[in-house]
């Protein structure tokens, strides 16, 4: 199938409700939901050390190219059980998928390796936790839903700002969707630039690291530990700046605000209608503009910036604040629009959904379609010339040069880049 014709195919998919398997947790409640990992840099390594936590889970894989990491969290799994326990190691993640003793999956691998797991592991019928962005490209968002939706998975993605970080985001999302602010006029995102071609050096691959693999479906290139670091690193490699691999700031903690934007704005499904871009060469300054006129900027203070008639409202991480201050005010309406309690963690939250088969609050078609706000913000900074999209067909409209860029070509066997 020719990439226009799965575009109009994964569209039509969109339009189809989200649904999860109606049947409850057919094991009872006591039986551990048994879990593989798939990367285990430093963000999986804390879900690691979370899940161990858990009662009533329990880790019987891991999945991870570099030997260093992958023995390191051998080690974790080794000291919580007292022993490995069934907990096999894999370098390969199709080798974990294939498991029949897992019943789910957390995926942590760079960016671009996302959709190829992801849509294994919905083959597969293994629920999903899945790292944001979920994709690069807009095609592999849309096949990572499509798969989804077809196989009945328990997906959550990893955007931990729609249940923690004190409630913040939530009482924000809550006052904007309640009129507190008038009529929504512009909300600006303040994260990082967008991607750059990768312009690494080539450096010899160290033994124990199965570079093919890491790299999957991106473009072949040598070696570099910029990309890949050579041991159990307590940082978050720069692999995030570079277009072959990610989406830059933009889409790194773009994600994450975006996606309360979209969340505040009720337009978890919604796509806008053009993508404008600053005409210099300003790292920020592309605006977003919806089909009823609000626009989404990139550009800001970190966080989100809300602005109606009637006020503006300020939400990251450590703050939450408005002018007038009365918009924070807790709203006593009975008929006041109210976020479902679902707790105050991610991870418990999508355990919970396994058992029950609801759908998480951060929902593969939230995080699909915020992930293709980011790769549109990225393609119109690098097209540098105003786009106008269509949110339902998923293309530009007479634009073959950027309708081209949706997708792009995968390597070998692997096929959503």
């Amino acid at each position: 199938m020719n990439r226009r014709r799965f575009l109009k195919a994964a569209a039509a998919a969109v339009a189809a409700p989200n649904i999860i398997r109606a049947a409850a947790w057919a094991d009872p409640p006591s039986r551990a939901i048994n879990l593989g990992f798939i990367g285990v840099g430093i963000q999986s390594r804390g879900h690691l050390g979370y899940f161990f936590g858990q009662t009533d889970c329990r880790v019987l894989g891991i999945s991870e190219i570099a030997a260093p990491r992958r023995d390191h969290a051998l080690g974790m799994v080794d000291k919580q059980y007292g022993g490995l326990k069934g907990c096999r190691p894999h370098l390969d993640f199709r080798q974990l998928i294939a498991d029949r003793n897992i019943d789910a999956v957390v995926i942590g691998t760079p960016d671009h390796g996302h959709a190829n797991a992801c849509i294994a592991a919905a083959e597969a019928r293994k629920d999903v936790y899945c790292e944001k962005p979920l994709t690069v490209t807009v095609a592999a968002a849309l096949a990572v839903l499509q798969a989804a939706r077809k196989h009945e998975i328990v997906f959550q993605t990893g955007s931990q700002q729609r249940t923690e970080f004190g409630g913040k985001f939530r009482t924000a999302v809550e006052r904007v969707r309640n009129g507190r602010l008038g009529k929504i006029l512009r909300v600006r995102v303040g994260v990082g630039g967008p991607a750059r071609p990768c312009d690494l050096i080539a450096e010899p691959t160290p033994a124990g690291f199965e570079w093919d693999l890491w790299l999957g479906a991106a473009p072949l290139r040598a070696f570099n530990q910029v990309l890949c670091p050579l041991n159990v690193h307590g940082h978050f490699p720069a692999w995030r700046t570079y277009r072959e691999y990610a989406g830059g700031g933009l889409a790194d903690m773009g994600a994450h605000h975006f996606d309360i934007a979209q969340w505040a704005l009720d337009r978890d499904e919604v796509g806008p209608a053009e993508i404008i871009p600053p005409q210099d060469d300003a790292q920020q300054g592309l605006r977003f503009v919806y089909g009823d006129g609000v626009e989404l900027i990139h550009g800001g203070p970190s966080g989100c910036t809300f602005e109606g008639t009637e006020g503006t409202l300020y939400v990251d991480r450590n703050k939450l604040e408005s002018k007038p201050v009365g918009i924070l005010t807790d709203p006593q309406e009975k008929t006041a629009f109210r976020l479902p309690d679902i707790g105050t963690s991610h991870r418990r939250h999508w355990l919970d959904c396994i058992r029950s088969r609801r759908r998480p609050v951060a929902h593969v078609t939230a995080g699909v379609h915020t992930s293709i706000l980011c790769s549109l913000g990225n393609l119109g900074y690098q097209l540098r010339r105003k786009l106008k999209w269509d949110p339902k067909s998923y293309q530009f409209a007479d634009d073959k040069e950027a309708n081209g860029l949706l997708g792009r070509p995968g390597r070998g066997e692997w096929k959503w880049a």
